[in-house]
């Protein structure tokens, strides 16, 4: 008993027609008939009465059925386990970040999956959340860590928050050190160094401002993550970014809380409703979700 010939049984039995049949398992019908018979021959039994045209179940057709769609089934579901084993060897995970995410979260997060599945390629792609949003949409990505509210909600995807996290206010450790816990207003006054459009903190930086009636002035504006720190370690102004980022930023840049209630992001992992991720991207997405440490970092 071959595998192919319970694969064409079902199928005949289900839409009981040979040439149909055929069709559907994508062989000529003379091979399927052929199968179908070397198959009665072996069980000694005729499996379907062909009285007038019309294609019926035996007894023996009947009793083999379930049996056939349960090893079909059976089949199915060791082929899917041995390619989620061999996607944890040699696959890929692609997965997109805003900036400060790829500084602030995920170095530690990646280190601890290469270490744990050292054949899977990472393959991470940088910006803000509505940039992110569209590459899940169209499927250039599996796993996306965006800021919530999405800019532009959407069904077709799924979401779990991470974490909450507060921001700060950076500057040179060699320039004055602003008001302790700084305010928003107070930063009316002061110069800062503002990432470039698209990113999630520049738009809730600005918006913070605005809501207490002024709008920023910048020193210089356009730089990714990176670049910003370095242009306020040189003196060129304060700059507003996440605990995380700060944590990281070296004894050369003073942390400097904000005054309550503060500004506060909602990161979260995202991921297209109607696709399941592969296997590699699960993985990470357990790690990920472990990350979360309770769920807000800050002071």
């Amino acid at each position: 008993m071959q595998f192919q010939q319970l694969l064409y049984f079902v199928a005949v039995a289900e839409t009981r027609h040979f040439t149909r049949a055929a069709e559907r398992v994508h062989v000529s019908q003379p091979s399927l008939s052929q199968q179908i018979k070397a198959l009665e021959q072996e069980l000694g039994a005729e499996l379907f009465s062909r009285a007038r045209g019309n294609i019926a179940l035996t007894d023996a057709g009947e009793a083999l059925l379930p049996l056939a769609r349960r090893i079909l089934a059976d089949t199915d579901t060791a082929r899917h386990e041995v390619q989620e084993l061999v996607q944890l060897r040699r696959g890929r995970v692609r997965l997109g970040a805003t900036p400060s995410l790829c500084t602030g979260l995920l170095p530690d997060v990646l280190r601890t999956f290469h270490d744990l599945h050292p054949g899977i390629r990472l393959l991470i792609e940088e910006g803000g959340s509505h940039d992110l949003v569209r590459e899940l949409a169209r499927g250039a990505l599996d796993l996306a860590l965006v800021v919530l509210p999405l800019p532009t909600p959407s069904p077709a995807l799924t979401t779990v928050e991470l974490l909450t996290e507060d921001l700060v206010v950076v500057s040179s450790a060699s320039a004055p050190a602003p008001r302790r816990p700084v305010r928003i207003a107070d930063l009316r006054d002061q110069p800062l160094v503002m990432f470039r459009h698209g990113y999630d903190l520049r738009e809730l930086t600005v918006g913070a401002c605005r809501a207490e009636g002024f709008e920023p002035s910048f020193t210089v504006e356009g730089g990714e993550m990176d670049a910003v720190l370095g242009f306020v370690r040189a003196g060129l102004g304060l700059a507003v970014v996440p605990t995380m980022v700060a944590a990281r930023a070296g004894r050369d840049l003073r942390v400097t809380a904000l005054a309550r209630p503060g500004l506060q992001r909602t990161i979260a992992l995202a991921h297209r409703s109607d696709v399941a991720p592969p296997r590699a991207a699960r993985e990470l997405q357990k790690l990920l979700m472990a990350s979360r440490r309770g769920g807000r970092t800050g002071s």
